[in-house]
């Protein structure tokens, strides 16, 4: 038997075994623990990936990465999977729901997989709770307004898996991406892409809350040169940044910065939280023996919670999580290059 013709045996058992018994599985108890254990897993062994990591690789060379699941603000903050190749090169990502999630309709699922797909640069990724399997194309910018529908590829639910088996199989095992069939089938659906990348749109927002910084810290701090401007909103910019990174990947507590929003001047909070993280970070970025500027700044609050706000799900379409750190170079290096210039009446 080929191992193709095993992989079919073994989908048909558990499309059979699900048909079965679906309405136990559509009920809201059976969970996303046990639909991946059950099913997910098994569908994607079947097309030749190393779920369990049989193989005793290091984590660096595991074709499959589970991540731990951390619900916070009602998101799941990473990917269930992230299937991988040449030496942990990612290929896409599979959130799992359970069965009892309406996949093709539901707003949240695809806006939460497209976010992570598109924060990590990946062409697709797939949501999947084995009753549905839902593919889509990660190049478009996600909005939390887009119905489910906005940017997907293919849809196909259990009763297509025999049907739509050689896509299945031709697409996504394992055997045929090492063959170039998953490039093969990006090629063929480069019609649907979009042209807002991650590094680009990221500039574009640095760029945004840049000019926003500046007229705030402008107007409110009369004593300031353009040097000192451009260094304040600098420093302001960065280190926001790189606590709002360090939360997505579980070094802060998510939502940290949020506090700063609660009451009082908002500014001034967020400076005792950068006071903090000079005694935790051993980093230039929090020094501020050299910086005698940033503790006496006045910023108008709506300018701080504007910033924050669109950090965050689900105004934010970034999953800092997943935004790689040649991505945030790239928008990085671009910003960097750019200098605020003061004149009478505007920004430039």
């Amino acid at each position: 038997m080929t191992n193709k013709e095993s992989a079919f045996k073994k989908i048909s058992e558990l499309v059979e075994r699900f048909d079965e018994q679906f309405d136990s599985y559509k009920n809201v108890n059976y969970n996303e623990t046990l639909t991946r254990r059950d099913f997910i897993d098994p569908f994607f062994k079947a097309l030749g990936w190393d779920i369990d990591n049989e193989q005793g690789y290091a984590e660096a060379y595991r074709e499959v990465i589970h991540e731990d699941k951390v619900k916070v603000g009602g998101a799941t903050k990473a990917p269930d999977y992230s299937f991988r190749i040449g030496g942990g090169k990612r290929l896409f990502f599979v959130e799992a729901k359970k069965p009892s999630v309406a996949i093709k309709d539901d707003i949240l699922p695809a806006y939460q997989i497209r976010r992570y797909g598109w924060s990590a640069k990946l062409p697709i990724s797939i949501i999947t709770d084995f009753e549905e399997f839902s593919i889509y194309d990660c190049t478009k910018k996600p909005i939390p307004a887009d119905k489910a529908s906005v940017a997907r590829i293919k849809y196909i639910t259990y009763k297509d898996y025999l049907k739509e088996f050689d896509f299945i199989w031709d697409t996504f095992s394992k055997e045929h991406v090492l063959k170039g069939s998953f490039d093969k089938f990006l090629l063929s659906s480069a019609n649907k892409k979009g042209t807002a990348t991650v590094d680009k749109e990221f500039l574009q927002s640095l760029d945004s809350w840049r000019t926003y910084l500046a007229t705030s810290i402008s107007w409110n701090n009369k004593d300031l040169d353009e040097d000192e401007i451009n260094f304040a909103v600098q420093q302001t910019i960065d280190r926001i940044i790189f606590l709002r990174i360090a939360e997505d990947r579980s070094v802060e507590p998510y939502g940290n910065l949020k506090d700063a929003l609660k009451q009082g001047e908002y500014y001034q909070n967020l400076f005792r939280i950068f006071k903090e993280a000079d005694d935790k970070y051993n980093s230039g970025l929090f020094d501020f023996k050299k910086d005698q500027i940033s503790k006496n700044l006045k910023i108008d609050n709506k300018v701080i919670k504007t910033i924050i706000s669109e950090l965050y799900y689900p105004e934010s379409p970034y999953e800092f999580s997943v935004l790689s750190v040649e991505i945030l170079g790239s928008a990085y290096e671009q910003f960097l290059g750019k200098v605020i210039r003061v004149t009478k009446k505007k920004f430039i």
